[in-house]
């Protein structure tokens, strides 16, 4: 409900993966703890990465899968142009059921759970949270009282009280209705 959507593009070095394999899972799986060491491991490793992000208000504009997929090219664009790579020579692997509209000549296969299929895939997954974490975790210092550090976002019974109580910030997406609700709430009283 709250902040960026995050994407996170890797590419692994071939001498690299069986470095990082032991440690790069789901990133879901993983604590926070374990993905910042994952992180760490995998950029002294020579894993490269290319990131997007999408604000709230394009979220707002666009909705959200349409954001995410805009935060997805750009990560692939970016990584695509660090690695000084051909794009009509790549092979993404994308992350869910779904091809990336805005990577045209590009030859793409989804893969539906990822995280758990592929190494290059968790890697950008963890690179992404990790990202999206460190970032929560200065909004939270920019916006008191609603928790951003702990929940990240998400619509929690925490998030959605201080919604109530305090209103949605300009880091808050509203498109999506708890957050909308809180707004028209905000603005009756």
């Amino acid at each position: 409900m709250a902040g960026p959507v995050t994407a996170c593009a890797a590419w692994i070095p071939p001498a690299a993966a069986a470095l990082i394999s032991p440690l790069v899972n789901d990133s879901k799986k993983l604590s926070p703890a374990r993905r910042e060491k994952a992180l760490r491991l995998m950029t002294e490793s020579g894993v490269r990465f290319g990131f997007g992000f999408a604000s709230p208000e394009e979220i707002d504009r666009v909705n959200i899968l349409e954001a995410t997929f805009n935060a997805m090219g750009a990560a692939v664009r970016r990584l695509l142009l660090c690695a000084g790579a051909d794009p009509l020579q790549a092979l993404l692997l994308v992350d869910g059921p779904h091809r990336i509209k805005r990577l045209p000549g590009c030859l793409q296969e989804p893969v539906v759970d990822g995280d758990a299929r592929s190494l290059s895939i968790a890697a950008a997954s963890i690179c992404a949270k990790v990202l999206r974490d460190r970032w929560m975790a200065v909004l939270d210092r920019r916006y008191p009282g609603y928790g951003l550090a702990g929940h990240k976002g998400y619509g929690t019974a925490a998030h959605l009280e201080a919604l109530r109580r305090l209103g949605p910030t300009a880091q808050h997406r509203l498109s999506f209705a708890p957050v909308r609700a809180a707004a028209g709430a905000a603005r009756e009283q």
